[in-house]
């Protein structure tokens, strides 16, 4: 009786598989075994034997006929069954086409000898064999088959065998179907040999079906293995070769397996019938599970796209895996679940690492800290990793701050253990809306999270990253490296004290400008900025203006306004790449100066603008730039900005034309003055009066005055320096000043000078001693001789002695001071220093250094002052800064009360 089957494949020239109609339900249907009666074909190889001669083309010239189509067949005599599969002897046509003539007719095959007596039919095949012996065709051809070597097992070298033919479209044919994603092909090489591979197919996984005799498969294994079997089984097809399983760890994680074995068991690539990637269709039916990982290897040409896009209507239909599962939700809300917005744009204020950003929502004052989505930076704590730490905080520092940004919630990550609850986000910038997450992935910076398969909580350009990664691991950049780097080291903090500020004070002026990163922001106008390049950091205050404090603890209480300047300085300034020049150094080691944002906004001016800050008079009449500091200062008054809401213009009007009473304090003339020398030996100082046409003028004089001795400057035959007479004269810097001989010993050839532009004195050798040039004569020395008013430092006689010129010279030395001249000496100043960048200078106007080197007991009020009463007020503070010495046992006063008796 004659019976139907399907075609399912080819075991050689002369055997066929036959599978019957699906069962109820889609259930895979039963299978047997055909094996042509009368014909012999030879028989294929298998890692154990070789192919027989003319096997392959035997079996293709059968599988090429047959598979896939309807046959109708005759069971002649049924064999023993294997594995319990029913193996038949018989006969069978295609369309009414006998298999076993065309098989002889072809001379793909011998008909087998019979002890019978031979029939029409056996005679008629004989003559089908004989022709084509005659024609030589099939086995018959005299030439032999082809030669070629085929290869049953995997590359013995899997990766170098990748590295050869990754990424190219390779002939092939599919010779068995483990499961609906697990395939083994017979590769067709371009040089003519086979290689027999096994393919996992890239982006997908099915369940597991079962391989032996009652085995359980995991639920829908079996019907993805037919769904793939009945479509690829011997069916020639395209493979392209992406990858080898490694490990899907990512960097610094002690998970996954580190190394591949060098004979892999599979490899990882796509199958192309010509009706598609079967790997799209198995998604679609519901029959496999997209793969997260894979998607590096395919979202660069869509293909990932396309499955997402698949599983997605395959999860809506709820198809076979996803039968049980809840119906996806389509649509996001406009908030999120803290009620803030899901999507918005905002400025980058602050990058906190490689992964986590603050910004600041258009239209909004909130600072709202953001996780970039389903990545993960390297941590600043570990050792192994602190350097690339360091390097992704500064690749999102140079890309985004101060940028504006869309942002995108795509979910919250609830509090867990020591970690609070983070919103996490996609962010793009620029106006191609690049994803900033995958740009710091793409350059190694970053990983990407793993999430678990069920986990909807992840980036919507999750694939994006997973090929960013991809792309980074396989150029070995960043973390994919494996290169070891070392802890990168802490900057130098040349801002540690004012010993160690000092000496790059001149280096800084004669730098101008001088790039640098801020790095902190102390208060509204104190930060700590790193100069890059020589791995520095210092902490600036702004000049010429006073901004509010903060609360340094919960127990203090903070100024008005205080909080307000330094959250507008930190949205402001924070980790911009700013410009700095500097005056001088206040006594903490803080440099004194100003500070530029994008080449032309002065931080200061900002603040007073905004009314965050005040202009400080002491400091501001001596900047080029103060009349822009009063203007912005007016212009916050007249706008009552912050601390300006209460300002009464009339009231102030008012107050500057009462007089002063009679009592107060005699007429103050303060100068902006830097100390230039101290001396020691009888304590005394010089300064230089900032501010005025001689200071241009010695800056220009310096400038030629350099210039000329650095030519060949000619000395007079004879040439002793004389007292009383100008010079040029050699200072131990190497440089050439203006100096003034005091006296000069003929003997020991050299003679002691003062340098009248500094006020310093040396002991210079004669040749080091030059006449001074007349277009050198014409401007005054610019160094003023000058004394303490009102008190008297303690005297080299006391122990204290030192201790009060080393005080003296930390607070006042090199630095940038006001002074008020109390009295003239002839060419010698009496004068009351004030420190501008004091806070306490601000609000009283007696505090000054010589009532802090009272309050020190390092001085005592020098009661031979002439105008010691002329200034009541200021005489009060003076005897209070004394009281407060002998209270607190200060220096002199540490054993007792040492001062002379009124």
């Amino acid at each position: 009786m004659s019976m139907k089957a399907i075609v399912k494949s080819v075991i050689s020239g002369d055997s066929l598989v036959l599978r019957g109609r699906p069962g109820p339900q889609g259930q895979p249907p039963k299978e047997r075994v055909l094996h042509l009666a009368d014909v012999s074909a030879p028989r294929m190889g298998s890692a154990n034997r070789e192919d027989e001669p003319w096997a392959y083309e035997s079996r293709e010239f059968l599988r090429a006929l047959a598979v896939g189509k309807e046959i109708s067949f005759v069971s002649a005599h049924s064999l023993p069954p294997n594995e319990d599969v029913p193996r038949d002897l018989g006969s069978a046509d295609i369309g009414g086409l006998d298999l076993t003539s065309e098989i002889l007719k072809n001379g793909w095959g011998k008909t087998k000898e019979s002890k019978r007596e031979p029939t029409d039919e056996d005679l008629r095949r004989r003559d089908l064999e004989n022709e084509a012996r005659s024609a030589g065709l099939g086995v018959w051809n005299p030439h032999g088959p082809q030669a070629r070597a085929v290869h049953h097992s995997m590359p013995t070298d899997s990766q170098a065998f990748l590295s050869e033919y990754k990424g190219k479209s390779l002939d092939a044919i599919v010779e068995q179907v483990r499961d609906g994603t697990t395939l083994r092909v017979r590769l067709l090489l371009p040089e003519g040999d086979h290689q027999v591979v096994n393919i996992a197919l890239a982006g997908v996984r099915a369940a597991r079906a079962s391989t032996k005799q009652g085995e359980p498969s995991e639920p829908w294994g079996e019907e993805a293995k037919f769904f793939t079997e009945s479509r690829l089984l011997q069916r020639p097809v395209r493979v392209q070769l992406l990858s080898l399983p490694t490990s899907t760890a990512t960097p610094f994680q002690a998970t996954g397996n580190g190394n591949v074995p060098a004979t892999a068991s599979l490899f990882i690539g796509t199958v192309l019938h010509p009706a598609g990637n079967v790997a799209e269709f198995l998604v679609a039916a519901g029959l496999a599970r997209v793969v997260d990982w894979h998607a590096g290897m395919l979202a660069s040409n869509g293909g990932m796209e396309r499955l997402r896009s698949a599983e997605k209507n395959a999860k809506e239909k709820r198809l076979c895996l996803y039968a049980g599962s809840a119906q996806p939700t389509t649509s996001k809300t406009t908030t999120t679940a803290n009620g803030q917005n899901r999507s918005f744009e905002a400025t980058v204020i602050r990058v906190w690492s490689g992964d986590q950003i603050s910004v600041l929502e258009k239209g909004s004052s909130k600072e709202r800290r953001l996780q970039l989505s389903s990545t993960r930076g390297p941590k600043l704590s570990d050792p192994k990793q602190a350097f690339y730490a360091q390097e992704a905080r500064e690749f999102l520092r140079k890309k985004l701050i101060g940028k504006l940004v869309k942002c995108n919630i795509d979910f919250i990550r609830p509090k867990e253990g020591e970690f609070d609850e983070r919103e996490c986000a996609t962010v793009r910038f620029g106006n191609q809306n690049a994803n900033v997450a995958v740009q710091v992935v793409e350059k190694g910076l970053a990983s990407v999270v793993r999430h678990r398969r069920d986990d909807e909580d992840r980036s919507p350009d999750y694939d994006s990253l997973m090929a960013a990664e991809t792309t980074a691991a396989s150029e070995s950049r960043g973390i994919h490296s494996g290169k070891d780097m070392a802890q990168p080291k802490q900057p130098l903090n040349i801002s540690e004290s004012s010993t160690r500020a000092t000496p790059f004070i001149n280096g800084f002026k004669r730098l101008g400008r001088i790039p640098a990163v801020v790095e902190y922001v102390a208060a509204g106008s104190r930060f700590k900025l790193l100069l890059p390049k020589d791995s520095q950091t210092l902490t600036l205050v702004l000049g010429g203006i006073r901004a509010p404090r903060t609360a340094r603890n919960a127990s203090e209480k903070g100024e008005p306004f205080g909080t307000e300047a330094f959250e507008f300085a930190t949205r402001r300034y924070m980790q911009r790449d700013v410009e700095f020049e500097v005056d001088t150094v206040d006594k903490s080691g803080g440099f004194i100066g100003s500070l530029y944002l994008n080449k032309s906004e002065n931080a200061a001016i900002v603040l007073v603008k905004e009314g965050l800050a005040t202009v400080h008079s002491y400091s501001a009449d001596g900047l080029s730039w103060s009349k822009q500091l009063y203007d912005a200062e007016t212009e916050a008054k007249a706008a009552k900005r912050n601390l300006w809401q209460d300002y009464d213009e009339e009231a102030e009007k008012a107050a500057e034309t009462e007089p002063e009473p009679e009592s107060g304090p005699m007429k103050s003339k303060y100068l902006d003055i830097i100390i230039s020398d101290v001396k020691t030996a009888n304590f005394g100082f010089s300064v230089q009066i900032l501010n005025t046409e001689g200071i241009a003028s010695l800056e220009n004089l310096m400038r030629e005055f350099s210039l000329h001795h650095k030519g060949a400057v000619t000395v007079p035959s004879g040439f002793t320096p004389k007292g009383g007479e100008l010079v040029s004269a050699k200072f131990s810097d190497g440089a050439w000043y203006r100096a003034k001989i005091r006296r000069a010993s003929p003997i020991k050839k050299e003679a002691e000078v003062t340098f009248i532009d500094y006020g310093n004195q040396d002991t210079v050798a004669f040749k080091d001693i030059r006449p001074l040039a007349p277009q050198f004569r014409s401007l005054p020395g610019q160094a003023h001789d000058a004394r303490l008013s009102y008190i008297k430092l303690v005297g080299p006689e006391s122990e204290y002695g030192p201790d009060a010129i080393d005080r003296f010279r930390q607070l006042c030395e090199g630095r940038k001071l006001v002074a008020n001249i109390d009295a003239r000496e002839g060419p010698l100043l009496h004068l009351r220093l004030i420190d501008p960048q004091d806070p306490s200078s601000a609000s009283d106007p007696y505090e000054c250094i010589n009532a802090e080197l009272l309050r020190e007991g390092l001085a005592t009020i020098d009661r031979k002052c002439s105008y010691l009463s002329a200034n009541p007020q200021l005489l009060k503070k003076l005897k209070d800064s004394v009281l407060e010495a002998k209270k607190a046992r200060a220096g002199q006063f540490e054993l007792g009360d040492v001062e002379e008796d009124d």
